[in-house]
Order: structure tokens, then sequence, then C-alpha cells
């Protein structure tokens, strides 16, 4: 195989920023954490006057691999961050698969355990089935047991007063 006439995407020529563009980067950024999103309040006028300048922006908002990364999906949905006062404590939490799963699994074990204590569920009636059978033998032995000494009681008298 000869690729000798075709050419890598290594060997492209590289693009470098020029100063000033940094420079003005880095002083957008730095008044951007000084004023603490108090642009991000302003009218919606200056962000439509400065499109250029929004543009930059959200290259200097990006961080990490997004930063290095152009992204243009549609689909894609800004995360907005809520303030203190806009999130709402006391509305309900929608709970996950598995919360709600391991929820399920707590409620149908508790109702198991009061059914099979009312013995009503098949393990219950099988366990006291046999503990009656368990009783009866022991109430048999018990007899037994008594018979066998009665019998020596009366042999030892017997032997006893003979």
């Amino acid at each position: 195989i000869c690729l000798a006439g075709k050419k890598g995407h290594k060997g492209r020529g590289k693009q470098f920023s020029n100063p000033e563009e940094i420079d003005r980067q880095m002083r957008a950024q730095r008044e951007m954490e000084e004023n603490g999103g108090a642009e991000k309040e302003g009218s919606s006028e200056s962000e439509e006057e400065s499109s250029s300048d929004d543009e930059s922006e959200v290259n200097v908002k990006r961080s990490g691999v997004e930063g290095l990364i152009e992204i243009e999906n549609p689909n894609r949905v800004a995360q907005k961050s809520k303030k203190v006062a806009e999130v709402d404590v006391s509305a309900p939490r929608e709970l996950s698969r598995r919360e709600r799963e391991e929820i399920e699994k707590q409620k149908s074990k508790e109702r198991y355990m009061k059914l099979h204590l009312e013995g009503k569920t098949e393990q219950a009636r099988a366990d006291l089935a046999r503990l009656a059978i368990i009783k009866k033998q022991r109430e048999e032995a018990a007899k037994k047991r008594d018979e066998l000494r009665k019998g020596e009681n009366s042999e030892n008298c017997a032997i006893c007063h003979f």
C-alpha cells in the first residue's frame, strides 16, 4: 500500500492566539469575577449589541474539555443554575427508580411479616403445623416418661416393702 500522495492530519499548520486577544479575554474574566454576575442581570439590549463579546464570554465560561471542543448540538440543553431564593425546599423531591424500588421492597417485606405473624401466609401455616406436630411428640414423650417413672417407683416400692 502506497500512501505517497496523501498527507495525514499531523502536518497541518498550527494556529496561535495573538497576545492582544489573550489579554482581552483575561480582562473580561477578571471583570466577570469582580462583578459577581451583575452583567447577567443586565438588560437584554446590551446582550444584543455585543454578540461578538458574548461569544468570547461563552468561551471563557467553559472549563475543561468543553473549552477545547466546539459543540453544535441543537438538542443539548444548557444547565441553568438556580438561585437560593428560587429553590423550593418544601416541594416533594422526585425519587429515583432505585429509591422507589427500595421503598417498595421494604413495604412489601413489612406487609409479609405482618401477615406471617397473623398466620395467614403459606410459610406461617407450615410453621404452625410443624410446631403442632412437635408439641404432640413432646407431650407423648412426657407421658411415657411419667409412666416409666411411676412404673419404676412402684417396682422400687414393691422391692422395699417385701
